[in-house]
């Protein structure tokens, strides 16, 4: 099964998609993570990409897509993939669309986290992290049991994200409305799309992403 994620940050993407890892034991494809592996593996278009960002231009779309290519050949994607993060833009779904034509496959479905952007501003410039051990509180809707004290490994340290400040989650979600979001439409011309309420409580995102990946092979 080869999935596409879609929503802007926040969306709990990140969460859905390791859960699915999980479950159904397909593979969680970060083109972040794969710039980094081409990058440390010395290899030709790690070699070009480490270039480019060195001077402070952005890896084109043909060097993410080749990247791509390589990673879904490789043995622990024989079971499926999941996307979250690309493509980013029309002119990246027309490529993976060539790209995995050519290599035999397709996707399954894309899920579209649906969301209130003002409601979702509030739950991401809220959040904070435990430095410790890295669980996730929230200022209004998930305080530690007791102030400053970590629930999980009892450490006083927290951190918040610089890019999750109000004014940065703002800029997040219109680049989001106005580059990724474009996207919606060339895979609803496939059937592909399965909207999600990405507002519902995590345990109901998911029972939704579960009927809607068993409708998706149903009319596969």
């Amino acid at each position: 099964m080869n999935l596409i994620f879609l929503g802007p940050p926040g969306a709990g993407k990140g969460t859905q998609a390791k859960r699915l890892e999980k479950l159904h034991g397909i593979v969680q494809v970060s083109t972040g993570d794969m710039l980094r592996a081409e990058v440390a593996a010395g290899s030709e278009i790690g070699q070009r990409a480490k270039a480019l960002m060195a001077s402070g231009q952005l890896v084109p779309d043909e060097i993410l897509v080749a990247m791509l290519g390589s990673r879904v050949r490789q043995a622990d994607c024989a079971n499926g993939f999941i996307l979250d993060g690309f493509p980013r833009t029309v002119g990246q779904a027309a490529a993976l669309d060539t790209l995995l034509h050519d290599l035999g496959l397709r996707i399954d479905a894309v899920l579209a986290l649906d969301v209130d952007e003002a409601l979702l501003a509030d739950r991401i410039a809220g959040r904070y992290t435990c430095a410790k051990c890295g669980a996730g509180y929230h200022e209004s809707f998930r305080r530690p049991a007791v102030d400053n004290t970590c629930d999980v490994c009892g450490s006083h340290d927290f951190i918040h994200r610089a890019d999750d400040k109000r004014e940065t989650v703002t800029a997040r979600l219109e680049a989001y409305r106005n580059e990724t979001a474009p996207i919606l439409p060339h895979y609803e011309r496939q059937g592909l799309v399965r909207h999600i309420d990405g507002m519902a409580e995590i345990s109901e995102v998911s029972q939704e992403i579960d009927t809607a990946l068993r409708q998706a092979v149903t009319v596969s």
